[in-house]
């Protein structure tokens, strides 16, 4: 039977964080675990725009435990600041959703810590997030860290000799060095918390080919490229709620497997119902991602506890 939000298990209990819930499949899965009962944190760097989408999961589900937190993932200040606000408070969590991104970003950007805009928002804003606030995931059975790759990871190339492509910039394939990066990552994280011993589970998740804001920034492309990238989507592709779907069946599914990738189960993995997803080998090399690890906690300064 196809999996669906119908399936997710009661959350009524549980704290979920959702990076990047303003729009796309970070507001579907935001809305569903609203809907299943988790009180829902909404981090974002959008004040406006979380309000909005907090409302609306409210208007939604009458009752619903929804909140605000700002923060920007391409922005380690941002990072830092936010991970003490919640030490402070000393909040546990349940599931931790690292899922907001830009992508395309037609010309190289720097941010202002001097990495480069998709890298920094996708994967090392993630990573030292998820450094910070490991001591409050819950140790226990079901608590999850979901990161979110793509399809895109097959091609991807961690460039360690240019991990911000100074030399080799290019929209697309810098994309998918950062979606490459957080499969990578979802895989070491696996390894080392079960090492550790711990209970917490870090599972991947992919939604195929959605139909969201990602590449807003592409824009500066021009309208023709923006009106054939709708198009391709409108034809291959699939709501944003339905690419929602893996990145739920990843956070909430009992059967959901620690190091394990979920994403469609249609052809070429673009659209359908949640399922196991393929994991090209060069992202399963343990040597490469300890390395990609090392280099990632002397950009971010964050020293994982594990």
């Amino acid at each position: 039977m196809p999996w669906t939000t119908a399936l997710i298990p009661s959350q009524a209990g549980r704290r979920a964080l959702v990076t990047g819930a303003t729009s796309g499949i970070g507001y579907e899965a935001a809305l569903a675990l609203a809907g299943a009962g988790a009180e829902v944190v909404i981090a974002a760097r959008d004040a406006g725009r979380a309000e909005d989408a907090a409302r609306a999961i409210r208007r939604a589900h009458p009752g619903a435990e929804v909140a605000f937190r700002l923060l920007d993932t391409a922005r380690l200040a941002s990072v830092r600041a936010f991970a003490e606000e919640w030490r402070a408070e000393a909040r546990p969590i349940d599931i931790l959703l690292l899922n907001a991104g830009i992508a395309a970003v037609p010309r190289r950007e720097e941010t202002e810590d001097g990495f480069e805009r998709q890298f920094a928002t996708n994967y090392l804003g993630h990573f030292a997030l998820t450094g910070l606030l490991l001591p409050h995931l819950r140790n226990e059975a079901g608590a999850r860290v979901v990161a979110v790759a793509s399809i895109a990871h097959r091609s991807g190339v961690i460039a360690f000799d240019d991990l911000q492509r100074r030399r080799g910039y290019g929209p697309q394939s810098t994309y998918r060095q950062t979606k490459l990066a957080m499969l990578m990552f979802a895989l070491e994280l696996d390894r080392r918390l079960r090492a550790a011993g711990s209970s917490v589970r870090s599972v991947a998740a992919h939604p195929g080919l959605a139909a969201t804001a990602i590449a807003r920034r592409g824009d500066r492309a021009g309208p023709l490229a923006a009106g054939i990238g709708k198009g391709l989507l409108g034809l291959l592709g699939q709501s944003a709620a339905r690419g929602a779907l893996p990145l739920l069946y990843a956070a909430t599914a009992p059967e959901a497997e620690g190091g394990g990738y979920y994403g469609p189960d249609g052809p070429w993995e673009i659209r359908g119902s949640p399922g196991p997803a393929r994991i090209e080998p060069h992202a399963r090399d343990p040597d490469a991602a300890a390395r990609l690890w090392a280099q990632s906690e002397s950009l971010t300064g964050v020293a994982s506890p594990l």
